[in-house]
């Protein structure tokens, strides 16, 4: 499915490309063979023919990132950009556009992705029109199944969910009916719905109520008085039993929801996350405190986060989310979508979305991407 969303980066010729000395994040180095778009194999020492490109043991690589939360849709300021942008240039070879499309304009967005060489996947806003307006749920006449329906019998392989914005200025007075209302929507179409928690009204407990396996709960770990902990050191008993349900725990990091002091609360407590995303659009990343997906996983390893854990959070993991199987591992048969990155000793003071800084003496720098069959080499984050 990937390969019809891929765009145009490289589907001619069966060229074999060889990445040598390749560092894993287990530090095990082996070589990747890629046919076709496809790893062929993973070996210890290659000594065949190809286009070959040496890491010589120095830079790591994975399977290539996946971005949960992003607004790749260029068309609805503030929240809007393009997926190359965000996506292949920065590392990232799969961005997941959260809701900035509705029933309304999804159909023109998938058409744009198509053209992307990053892929593309898309949650569809329960609100017909999107990001055009920021209190899209503020109006119930804009929450209609039938159109979502349709677009999803036609683009399956495009449309991996429906998100909702559960915020006080993004419901207006309607509580936690629009939420009730996207369940209904989920359950009927089979598909996870994403949750932006943001202020109260509705409350975050209210949330997790209604939140079943499956369910993504994004902003996990945002700093405003509507979080997982309350004014507690222990998380609330609603999380916990949401958690023991099986719902998902998304970072989301964004312009105004992630705190380094709930991240480090949940170490404590012993809340995981599942998937770090950034929620990246060009205002934050242009200015912060975003900036790219590179900056918020160094963030997570100035926390303690080992490397394995901070990369399987987007890698394997958003991949089984997305129940895209040949995604998120390097493995034979899956396709070739890789990220190379370095790990550089150099400080770096890291902001979260409350103006909190940490320093940290190292940091993530992808160099490189592999996409369709070609290794794209990155220059401050853009490809040269």
């Amino acid at each position: 499915m990937g390969d019809i969303l891929f765009g145009r980066c490289g589907r001619e010729g069966n060229t074999v490309l060889v990445i040598k000395n390749a560092r894993f994040v287990d530090e095990s180095i082996k070589d990747i063979l890629i046919e076709d778009n496809r790893i062929h194999a993973v070996v210890e020492q290659y000594q065949g023919d190809g286009e070959i490109i040496d890491l010589e043991g120095k830079s790591y690589i994975s399977s290539g990132w996946i971005d949960l939360h992003t607004h790749a849709f260029p068309k609805y300021a503030p929240y809007c950009s393009h997926p190359d942008l965000i996506g292949y240039s920065t590392g990232v070879t799969t961005v997941v556009d959260a809701g900035s499309t509705g029933a309304n304009d999804i159909a023109e967005f998938y058409e744009l992705s198509r053209n992307c060489k990053t892929r593309v996947f898309a949650f569809c806003n329960v609100s017909k029109i999107g990001l055009k307006r920021i209190d899209e749920l503020a109006d119930l006449t804009n929450l209609e199944l039938e159109p979502i329906r349709k677009l999803y019998e036609k683009h399956p392989d495009f449309i991996v969910g429906l998100k909702a914005r559960m915020s006080a200025s993004v419901i207006g007075e309607n509580g936690i009916t629009p939420l009730k209302i996207a369940k209904s929507f989920t359950k009927q179409l089979k598909l996870p719905l994403m949750v932006h928690i943001g202020s109260e009204p509705p409350k975050i407990e209210e949330i997790l109520a209604e939140l079943e396996s499956g369910d993504i709960l994004t902003h996990c770990f945002n700093g405003k008085d509507n979080n997982i902990f309350r004014d507690q050191d222990f998380p609330l008993s609603e999380l916990i039993r949401a958690i023991e349900r099986g719902i998902i725990l998304d970072i989301g990091h964004g312009t105004a929801s992630f705190s380094f002091h709930i991240a480090k609360k949940a170490i404590t407590a012993g809340v995981l996350f599942d998937t770090i995303s950034t929620d990246i659009y060009m205002r934050n990343k242009e200015n912060g405190p975003v900036y790219d997906m590179a900056t918020t996983l160094t963030k997570f390893l100035a926390l303690g986060y080992r490397l394995d854990k901070v990369i399987h959070a987007v890698t394997e993991k958003p991949a089984q989310i997305l129940k895209q199987p040949l995604l998120g591992r390097i493995r034979p048969g899956n396709y070739a979508d890789l990220t190379i990155f370095q790990l550089q000793e150099k400080p770096i003071k890291l902001v979260d979305s409350h103006g909190v800084t940490m320093e940290a003496t190292q940091r993530v720098v992808p160099t490189a991407v592999v996409l369709g069959g070609k290794h794209i080499e990155l220059t401050n984050n853009r490809p040269s």
